[in-house]
């Protein structure tokens, strides 16, 4: 490596550490003995049982990958079946599978934004998001977090033939939702697509007969002709990859534009397998969404002494993510240690990862945890927020 860049490199660690920015990845034993507040595997899903026999079925028939691109022979029937079964789950048309939700939502962005596309997004887009808006070599403007006014102020000042709105159901970090059916109606007006990324909405949200199905099921928004919705396998499906539902026009149009799909090798067929048992589950046991919820309530109301402390409420969102503003990344990384250390695991959110830059604690309320489980978190997790400066 030459000397320059070396030291490029140098002056940049230098700064991720001054700033309370250095991640490293921390590896978690098969059966560790944490409590879990950390991870998206919302509905328990990644160790039941029907799923990884699903999945261990899935290698010892097809193999350990899927050997080539979709588009060679890289398809198999259980990759068609999870695409038809995650249409049915939503409400949509059809799916086309990727090999994670990152490149899903760029290869949709990237084939559907052109110069002759303005992409008009939420500033708390996820990243996957914003790389896609990028690569699109479209012109792209934010709007504040949930503003409609701000994004249809946007839209009305257009020049393109096409405009993207651009959302998340549920948003990664804050947990709060975006005003779905208003989006909808600016999109009717300004003749736009509205993109909805269901990362942490698929199996958790949705009323009624739809508990579990995501914001978009069961609503005015599935099915539509100006709606494309974009999902994870990786979270409350506890697989991975990713899919974008919509017509069969636009998956017909993925198929021979979307570059994430069409040079990138297949879904390993375990991980097909996987993702098509866990959608089956979500369809015949919306009961577990209604945990996800009850779980977030009971975290919700055992942290709220502390947090009342620090002047802050918390958050009743969503889905599963509860998110604790701290004041800095310093003591958002120190907290998270201290609580690894007492046997609670939580994410930690600093920036440039939190769309606000305000650095965080995020929790995430899985439908397997027990009311001993909550209980004693939340003890840990008082313990620490009253010790903080």
């Amino acid at each position: 490596m030459s000397g320059s860049m070396t030291q490029w490199l140098e002056r940049q660690a230098a700064v991720r550490e001054r700033r309370g920015q250095v991640r490293r990845p921390l590896p978690r034993a098969a059966h560790e003995k944490f409590i879990d507040l950390a991870s998206n595997d919302y509905l328990g899903l990644s160790t039941d049982p029907r799923v990884a026999g699903a999945a261990a079925e899935a290698a010892s028939g097809w193999g350990a990958g899927a050997t080539s691109s979709r588009l060679v022979a890289g398809t198999t029937q259980l990759h068609l079946d999870l695409e038809q079964e995650l249409a049915t789950l939503a409400g949509m048309e059809a799916a086309l599978v990727f090999s994670s939700g990152y490149l899903a939502n760029i290869g949709v962005i990237t084939a559907l934004g052109s110069p002759g596309t303005l992409i008009v997004a939420d500033e708390h887009c996820h990243a996957s998001m914003i790389d896609g808006f990028r690569l699109s070599r479209s012109r792209t403007e934010s709007f504040a977090h949930n503003s409609v006014a701000e994004a249809g102020r946007l839209l009305a000042g257009r020049q393109e033939p096409r405009a993207i709105i651009a959302v998340e159901s549920v948003y990664s970090v804050l947990g709060d939702e975006a005003p779905l059916a208003d989006l909808l109606a600016l999109a009717e007006q300004h003749d736009a697509m509205l993109l909805i990324d269901e990362a942490h909405s698929l199996g958790v949200t949705g009323a009624g007969s739809f508990q579990g199905r995501g914001s978009v099921a069961g609503t005015t928004l599935a099915g539509h002709p100006n709606v494309v919705v974009t999902a994870t396998l990786s979270k409350a499906l506890g697989s991975q990859g990713g899919a974008v539902l919509g017509s069969a026009l636009l998956r017909e149009h993925l198929l021979n534009r979307a570059r994430g799909f069409i040079f990138d090798t297949g879904l390993a067929p375990a991980s097909a397998a996987a993702a098509l048992t866990a959608a089956r589950i979500i369809r015949d046991e919306p009961w577990r969404a209604g945990f996800v919820h009850s779980n977030a309530a009971a975290l919700a109301a055992g942290l709220a002494p502390a947090l009342a402390q620090r002047g802050a409420i918390p958050d009743r969102t969503a889905g599963a993510v509860q998110s604790i503003p701290l004041p800095s990344a310093e003591s958002a990384l120190a907290a998270a240690g201290s609580a690894r250390r007492a046997g609670v695991r939580v994410g930690c959110f600093r920036p440039p990862s939190v769309p606000d830059g305000i650095s965080r604690l995020r929790l995430t309320a899985r439908a397997t945890l027990t009311p001993e489980e909550i209980e004693d978190s939340c003890a840990v997790l008082r313990g620490i927020l009253e010790e903080l400066p």
